[in-house]
């Protein structure tokens, strides 16, 4: 059952109560790569109608979210559209007209009920030891409403201004069948629901509401959203049945959760903050604490990886691909492909994905990487030499600030030589060894690394003595490092006239033990 049969509308529906977690990123995205499979549309909705909970500067962090990843909305705040405004709390007096239009045809009741009564309600329940104490079918005709109170009473608390919430009535004995597209055919029992607030005392309309009369009004024909909404599934059905609108209901499609590393239990901060990754796409400071956390952005990774990620964390291709761009996965994207179990959030994929991202890119687009930092520093450099770099540290980055780490060592010599292998291991014969391979590498006409490499093990093999026995010396003359890209091309890169003062250098700077 999935049919595209009428133009392709899907929306994605943030509420700006906070950052924004890095599973409502990839709702976000299955939502963009299915509006641009079908040449359809993607609408940016801010769900702002909990106002209690409503974050400021949680608006603008989405957007710029969204733009950092390049997942551009075609309707929404910004862009505007037929359908606007795209925020809930500047759409409240559509929400209360087709509330009265619910209580006119029965679906829902005024509730006047105090904090007080509701509380004395649940206790009642729980003392009848009922598992789930909730306003329904049957506690709603012991309370203070529309559906018990004369209507000349009902009345004159509205014209009196009494406070009121307008709850949607549940039909007790009605079996709800839907078909979510990832589930298949969905039952629930009505009898198991509550009557659920449409409208609060504020007049805001709560989400069921809200969300049901913005997919029908901006013509929504898919829903797609996390498994966490699928308990409302029911309701919203329900509503779209209240409504007659049976025959505009979305196709729905609920994503599997995002698990834990461990694989147990939904991903949430404090796991990632636990395992040492981020959890939101960039860096945020909550605005009343002012506790800060890190971003994916800025720990460094790229936003063609995180997407290539997060498309995989809960989709399969059908295949054993594992590396997209944008296109790739726009063309191979389809609701077939979205499994319904929750997925472990692999946290070394995402680091494996940047890797390969990173290499995809062009030697002179890694060393812009070098250039802020080499310009920030005050280091002189050429063009070419920074692309040389950029291609020779490549393969062992995971992320831009390796290429800086791993590059700068080529435009900045040591200041002092603090490795610990220097430890016990520079002896007078290797300060001797290394002595001499000076000569020899200022012999060398075309320095290249091959010719630099037959050049030193011709020395070491008079000597029989391997390369092993003098490559950690070299590196630590010329970077004070013990690991690092390729030496002899490290060399090549740094050019004989580097090579040779920083290795004299360091055996003036270096006494040598034994």
């Amino acid at each position: 059952m999935h049919d595209i049969e009428k133009p392709v509308r899907v929306r994605f529906a943030p509420s700006p109560t906070g950052a924004l977690h890095i599973g409502g990123i990839r709702t976000a995205l299955y939502n963009y790569l299915f509006a641009k499979k079908y040449d359809g549309k993607l609408i940016l909705r801010i769900e702002d109608t909990d106002q209690t909970r409503f974050v400021a500067e949680a608006e603008q962090y989405i957007l710029s979210a969204l733009e950092w990843l390049g997942i551009v909305p075609d309707e929404g705040i910004n862009q505007g559209g037929a359908y606007a405004p795209y925020r809930q709390s500047e759409r409240k007096d559509i929400y209360h007209t087709y509330a009265m239009q619910l209580l006119e045809t029965g679906h829902a009741y005024y509730a006047f009920d105090t904090p007080e009564a509701l509380d004395s309600m649940r206790e009642r329940l729980q003392a009848a030891k009922v598992a789930s104490p909730q306003y329904n079918a049957i506690s709603r005709e012991w309370m203070s409403n529309s559906l018990t109170l004369p209507q000349e009473e009902v009345e004159d608390r509205l014209q009196r201004g009494a406070p009121y919430v307008i709850r949607f009535k549940m039909p007790h004995k009605q079996i709800i069948r839907f078909y979510d597209q990832v589930r298949g055919w969905i039952k629930v029992d009505a009898s198991t629901l509550d009557d659920k607030v449409l409208l609060k005392s504020d007049g805001m309309a709560t989400y069921h509401l809200a969300n049901i009369v913005d997919d029908y009004s901006m013509q929504i024909s898919h829903v797609i959203r996390g498994e966490e909404w699928l308990p409302s599934a029911p309701l919203h059905v329900l509503l779209y049945e209240a409504f007659g609108w049976e025959g505009a209901m979305p196709q729905w499609v609920h994503l599997p959760l995002l698990l834990k590393p461990e694989g147990h239990g939904k991903l949430s901060k404090r796991d990632a903050d636990a395992h040492g990754f981020p959890i939101f796409p960039l860096s945020w400071t909550d605005p009343v604490t002012q506790q800060q956390a890190m971003g994916f952005r800025e720990k460094g990774y790229l936003p063609e990886a995180m997407i290539n990620f997060l498309a995989l964390l809960g989709w399969s291709p059908g295949s054993n691909q594992e590396l997209f761009n944008i296109a790739d996965l726009i063309a191979a994207f389809s609701i077939a492909g979205i499994g319904k179990a929750g997925v472990k959030f692999n946290i070394q994929k995402a680091n494996w994905l940047n890797h390969q991202h990173l290499l995809q890119k062009s030697n002179a687009a890694l060393g812009e990487y070098l250039i802020q930092a080499l310009d920030e520093a005050a280091i002189p450099y050429t063009l070419a030499q920074v692309s040389q770099v950029g291609e020779l540290v490549k393969e062992r980055a995971h992320f831009p600030q390796d290429i800086v780490e791993q590059g700068k060592v080529f435009f900045e010599p040591p200041h002092t030589y603090q490795s610990a292998a220097i430890q016990g291991k520079f002896t007078t014969e290797v300060h001797t060894l290394l002595q001499e391979l000076v000569t020899v590498i200022e012999k060398v006409e075309i320095f290249t690394a091959p010719v630099i490499k037959e050049a030193i093990v011709q020395v070491l093999e008079e000597k029989h003595l391997k390369l092993g026995a003098i490559m950690f010396a070299i590196r630590i003359a010329l970077f004070d490092k013990t690991t690092g890209p390729d030496l002899m091309r490290s060399m090549e890169v740094l050019g004989k006239a580097t090579t040779t003062q920083r290795i004299e250098k360091a055996l003036q700077a270096i006494t040598p033990v034994g």
